[in-house]
């Protein structure tokens, strides 16, 4: 939810530059604004991080001792799986949020601002949606909302971006993001809680942040570049498929959760 909340606020600047100053301006320099608030932003967080307590150093040796590598291999089972829904997920989730706003641009040919107006709305609503899916999940299981991501993601993300690739209507559009971000719910509501459930105290912290790191810069962050790319070769298509495929990879991986959803089955 706060990624979703910082990509809601990154793209209010946005609106706000579309709205307020011309085109030539932007282009020239006002495209700079906002990697200025970043780095305004990055200074706030560095000085709150600076006024937490700091561990003891018993604490600390045992927290390194404890998230190490060997440890980290015990589980490497748990690790894997974290990584291909780490895959699936960002994958899916910048799809449909970072590059989908470029979409409508350059695919389904709508003015700028009317696509930044779409998406603003359309994570609004995704942000505010995350704790009613949280909640469901907590009755249906962790193993079956991954599944009905996995599932819901691999049958619907082909019909989804072809339909807005000749979509006209703003409304239309909103409401074709809007389901393929309620699918994507399924795994955002809970990426979290799910990994950190799979992984013993000892190696949380390495077991979960490892495996995040490396499948989001992989798959999520190369997102755009790579859709982008295919677009530019004239196989745009192939990106629909290639979302669709990690997709099948979540679900396939989901299926070995325990029911309730913690842990792995052995």
């Amino acid at each position: 939810m706060t990624l979703i909340g910082g990509q809601l606020l990154a793209l209010l600047v946005v609106v706000v530059l579309q709205h307020t100053m011309e085109d030539a301006a932007l282009r020239e320099w006002g495209w700079r604004i906002p990697f200025a608030l970043g780095a305004v932003l990055a200074v706030v967080a560095l000085w709150l991080r600076r006024q937490l307590d700091e561990t003891s150093q018993q604490e600390t040796r045992a927290l390194k001792e404890a998230g190490s590598l060997k440890g980290l291999w015990r589980n490497r089972r748990a690790f894997i799986m974290v990584l291909g829904f780490t895959a699936a997920g960002s994958l899916c989730f910048y799809t449909f949020t970072t590059y989908m706003q470029k979409y409508l641009v350059n695919t389904a040919g709508m003015h700028a601002n009317v696509a930044s107006g779409i998406m603003t709305a359309a994570l609004f609503v995704f942000m505010l949606i995350q704790p009613l899916i949280g909640a469901l999940s907590d009755k249906i299981g962790r193993r079956t909302s991954m599944l009905c991501f996995g599932s819901l993601a691999a049958i619907f993300t082909v019909p989804i971006l072809s339909a807005l690739q000749n979509v006209s209507s703003p409304y239309a559009a909103f409401g074709l993001v809007m389901c393929a971000l309620l699918i994507v719910s399924f795994y955002t509501s809970i990426s979290g809680i799910l990994k950190a459930e799979m992984f013993p105290a000892q190696v949380r912290a390495l077991g979960v942040g490892l495996s995040y790191a490396v499948a989001n810069a992989i798959f999520g962050g190369s997102a755009e570049y790579v859709a982008l790319s295919l677009k530019s070769i004239g196989m745009e298509t192939a990106f629909f498929w290639y979302v669709t495929l990690m997709a099948v990879v979540a679900f396939l991986v989901s299926l070995m959760l325990h029911r309730k959803g913690k842990g792995m089955r052995l």
